[in-house]
């Protein structure tokens, strides 16, 4: 199911880039009026969420993104795309010169003030309109949808990549990471706290494994987001957890 969900989304969102490359530009001088409602969205990063800097685009998928936001994919050992996790060769992701073009050339208006400002400078623009500023400062703070004993998180780490909690080696994914411990730390008796767990919201930063090695092997020596069935049943899935939390203890 999840597979199909990920084909569906990786298809619409070719299908919806080569609409807006195929689109000839209006004539005329200046910068030109938005083509449909919601451009904004359109020219967005799927990592971010804003208008599209300095955009990137992976050749194996064509999916784009702020060359910023893709930086942290770039720097392990097998890149995922994070929009459809197809595995990319890093050194085959170029600017889109395209997708620039199209920002220097349609306008949409702002989310504050309604003012048409050319996509290119969207993000320029919203830092410093008061309206934008009003609204982020009226936003509702983060409520838990029921009652918890977990601290309301402040920031959202990166949970992509991991640094070694013995040594300090950056930019490890999950296996790289478990790998890495294997190979290095087999027998380092510290206790220390697991980096792919505290980065969780449930996850608690400050507690230490007792044998991180086995907590590694047991609980991430894969991703859940990659092997994990999505079609078993949701009792199956709590079995599976239950004996993984047994063979730890």
């Amino acid at each position: 199911m999840m597979a199909m969900f990920r084909s569906f989304v990786s298809a619409s969102t070719q299908l919806r880039q080569q609409q807006q490359q195929q689109q000839p530009p209006n004539s005329g001088s200046g910068s030109l009026a938005a083509p449909a409602e919601g451009i904004e969205s359109q020219f967005s990063c799927p990592i971010c969420l804003e208008v599209y800097h300095k955009p990137v685009s992976i050749a194996s998928c064509a999916h784009t993104f702020c060359g910023e936001c893709l930086q942290p994919c770039l720097q392990v050992t097998s890149p995922l795309c994070p929009l459809c996790r197809v595995p990319f060769d890093p050194k085959k992701v170029e600017r889109s010169s395209s997708v620039e073009k199209q920002l220097a050339s349609y306008k949409a208006p702002c989310r504050g003030c309604s003012k048409k400002v050319a996509l290119v400078k969207m993000r320029s623009h919203i830092a410093s309109c008061s309206k934008v500023q009003e609204q982020i400062a009226n936003c509702p703070k983060f409520v838990p949808v029921v009652p918890t004993s977990q601290p309301i998180p402040s920031n959202i780490p990166n949970r992509s990549t991991f640094v070694c909690p013995f040594c300090g080696a950056r930019n490890l994914d999950q296996q790289e990471l478990v790998k890495h411990c294997m190979d290095n730390h087999r027998n380092d008796p510290n206790k220390v706290v697991c980096p792919v767990c505290s980065a969780m919201p449930w996850g608690d930063p400050s507690y230490k494994s007792s044998n991180f090695l086995q907590h590694l092997l047991h609980r991430h020596k894969f991703s859940y987001d990659t092997f994990v069935d999505y079609s078993i049943d949701e009792e199956a899935a709590l079995q599976a957890a239950l004996a993984l939390s047994l063979a730890e203890n």
